[in-house]
């Protein structure tokens, strides 16, 4: 086929060849986007949902089952007490979805309770929200595939075998959806959410219509076992703090909400607005659900225990307990009905997608601890696709490694969960009560006073219930395993504060003073030589360019044959550099260099002495493992020496040729050429016995 012909006559080239890292980056996360595309990432509120408020909405599929495993210590008569611990957590809802509506429409920045605390009670205050969210981010990500693991495992046995696997292979696929970019993880997770939603609300609606109304019987698998309680004798004490362990349990279902806060730069204009119609929205969803399958379990009689195996004293043999969402839709569709595994592989789904939440979250609060130096500075620039890859790998891998710690047991990984999501929400209401007083203390218009003070007495409410619920937790869980998201709260926080101590000290050194700099007395240079062929002449003939006050070829003498034969065929090319040979009887490299450059400036500190190395530059992976190796160590040791300054000299083989063209091609995936090229002529092959560099 003929090539294409430019306008002028010039032949115009379209690359075809790219490298096989690049096409299965583009294959997996798509072409990239460029920076000014980051405004049509943007979410509408349909969209907005789904992907920052999925984690609060799939609580409901794991919360109900913690608040009746709990209960099951006391025994199957303190079941009845779940829908008042159920009002509780949704009157805990109510009041933090109304404070974060104030958040929103004050700090619309994305900062969320990290920016709310750090500007109104000082960045310590801010740090400590920011380590809690950190760690609560992690667990969301842990918890939701592991509970998605365990529903999806009550219907297919086999997922039950390998949960540690599926757990793992869903976190990979939510990071390669995430690192897609925003807008197509967020479509992409719009039709499963939304699916949960209607399916759980109907099927809500169906059992609460065929128990009210239509006067069914209908009883849950597990309404004929018998339990027993594992505390058979609960004194009053011991009874109430069941109640609140109980209750801190349920409170997983306000897990997420805070997320909202931190992405309202993903939403559409107007943000603020958009960003609290999707709080309400959240908040009334997770009330409806929780509250509906809570009642639909009570009505059903519904048992669920923390230790089947030694709680349930008479039951069919070989008894698996199912979640409650199964159960509860075995009862209302009955057992083999295709909408029982509709039900079973939604709540699944939306539980693995939950952990969409904290990818959204997290990229966006490590970016801006990082834009803050408190985290490394990767962690704040954005990939291909506008999103922040680094963030999204570093917590994919965190909550790998908690699943696999923790054998994605939800009940054991839900004691970690809620204490740093709760921190957050008691520091920010304490911040938001602070700037309110701010600007009442200079508000004069009345209506605005006003709004001022009932936006104040809302999250003053939140911060005294919110602080109230973290005391619960923090008594009830803490020796349940609490305690471990605590110490990682309080490890990540003096990490950030080491991290902003040394990005501190190091902009303090690098600070231009008002002296002028001094320019050095003399320019003393020194060519490492291995051998003598073309990338050493090459070296010596840029080191006369530069014009040094001295020039000096060093060579180090660890066989006696070959330094020979190096002094000979210098002689021989009557090169006009005098050749130093260093000895050393231990065959040693690094060291008699080192100390043979310390030597030339110990003359004077204001000389300088620089190092010219020739390397070779090649094309392949496996190159680089025959080549370089002494120059690389000799080259990170010289960085350490004052007034000494280390030059590449590169000589560029045939594979680093062939390489440069492809790399060159791939920019080109897109755009022609201005016109045609051709491979630039071959420099003569230099010896291929030996490196480059100072000998080995």
């Amino acid at each position: 086929m003929p090539s294409p012909v430019a306008a002028g006559g010039a032949a115009v080239r379209f690359a075809i060849v790219a490298s096989t890292t690049s096409l299965a980056k583009r294959l997996l996360l798509g072409r990239p986007f460029r920076s000014d595309k980051l405004q049509h990432t943007l979410l509408p509120k349909r969209i907005a949902l789904p992907v920052f408020a999925s984690d609060a909405l799939s609580s409901v599929a794991y919360a109900p089952d913690e608040i009746l495993l709990t209960l099951s210590i006391a025994g199957a008569g303190a079941f009845w007490i779940s829908p008042w611990i159920t009002l509780a957590v949704a009157v805990v809802m109510v009041t933090v979805v109304a404070s974060y509506r104030q958040n929103v429409h004050a700090y619309p920045s994305g900062g969320g309770d990290y920016e709310v605390a750090t500007v109104n009670l000082g960045p310590r205050a801010g740090l400590g929200v920011g380590s809690a969210l950190l760690v609560d981010y992690i667990l969301t990500v842990a918890v939701s595939t592991s509970a998605g693991v365990n529903n999806l495992g009550s219907v297919v046995p086999f997922v039950a075998e390998h949960k540690v696997a599926f757990a793992i292979g869903a976190i990979a696929l939510l990071t390669a959806l995430n690192l897609r970019g925003l807008r197509e993880s967020g479509t992409a997770f719009a039709v499963p959410t939304y699916a949960f939603i209607i399916v759980i609300v109907g099927m809500i609606l169906v059992g609460l219509f065929r128990v009210f109304v239509l006067g069914d019987n209908l009883l849950a698998p597990s309404a004929g076992l018998v339990i027993t309680a594992e505390e058979d004798h609960l004194t009053s004490f011991g009874f109430a703090y069941l109640l609140l362990r109980t209750f801190s349990s349920g409170c997983a279902a306000l897990t997420g909400v805070e997320a909202i806060s931190n992405g309202v730069p993903a939403f559409k204009p107007p943000k603020s607005r958009n960003a609290a119609t999707t709080l309400m929205l959240l908040g009334g969803l997770s009330i409806i659900m929780l509250v509906g399958i809570v009642l639909l379990a009570r009505a059903t009689k519904l048992q669920y225990v923390e230790d089947p195996s030694l709680q349930i004293v008479s039951g069919p043999a070989n008894y698996v307990q199912k979640t409650v969402t199964t159960q509860l839709a075995e009862t209302i569709f009955g057992p083999g009905s295709i909408l029982l595994y509709v039900v079973g592989a939604v709540t699944a789904l939306i539980l693995f997608l939950a952990a969409n939440t904290a990818f959204n979250g997290f990229p966006v609060l490590g970016s801006i601890l990082a834009q803050d130096r408190y985290l490394p500075r990767q962690l704040h620039t954005r990939g291909d696709r506008l999103a922040f890859s680094n963030g999204i790998i570093f917590l994919a891998i965190a909550a790998m490694v908690l699943v696999v710690a923790f054998q994605a047991e939800t009940t054991r990984l839900i004691q970690l969960y809620i204490v740093g999501v709760f921190v957050s929400f008691t520091l920010s209401q304490g911040g938001m009560i602070r700037h309110w007083n701010r600007l009442l203390r200079t508000q004069r218009d009345p209506e605005r006073r006003h709004r001022m003070i009932r936006s104040r007495a809302i999250n003053a409410f939140g911060m005294g219930l919110t602080g109230a619920v973290l005391i619960i937790v923090l008594i009830t869980k803490f020796l349940l395993g609490a305690w471990i998201a605590i110490a990682a709260m309080i490890v990540i926080y003096g990490l950030m504060l080491a991290i902003r101590k040394h990005y501190t000290r190091v902009s303090q050194e690098l600070q231009p003073t008002d002296e002028r700099p001094v320019l050095p007395s003399r320019n003393h240079a020194v060519v490492l030589v291995s051998k003598v062929h073309m990338p050493t002449l090459r070296a010596v003939a840029y080191a006369q360019a530069t014009r040094p006050d001295t020039l000096t070829a060093v060579t180090v003498n660890v066989d006696d044959k070959d330094t020979r034969q190096i002094q000979e065929e210098w002689e021989r090319r009557q090169i006009p550099v005098p050749l130093t040979v260093v000895d050393s009887p231990y065959r040693e490299i690094t060291g008699p260099i080192i100390d043979f450059v310390k030597g030339v400036r110990r003359g004077s500190p204001r000389d300088v002495v620089t190092v010219f190395v020739p390397e070779y530059v090649v094309g392949r992976w496996w190159e680089n493992l025959l080549h370089n190796q002494s120059a690389l160590r000799i080259k990170g040791r010289l960085l350490f020496e004052p007034g000494v300054m280390v030059t590449s000299v590169p000589w560029q083989l045939r594979s680093s040729q062939d390489r440069d063209l492809d790399r060159f091609d791939q920019s080109l995936t897109r755009v022609p050429a201005r016109g045609p090229r051709v491979r630039p002529p071959a420099e003569p092959t230099p010896p291929a016995d030996d490196t480059s560099e100072a000998r080995s």
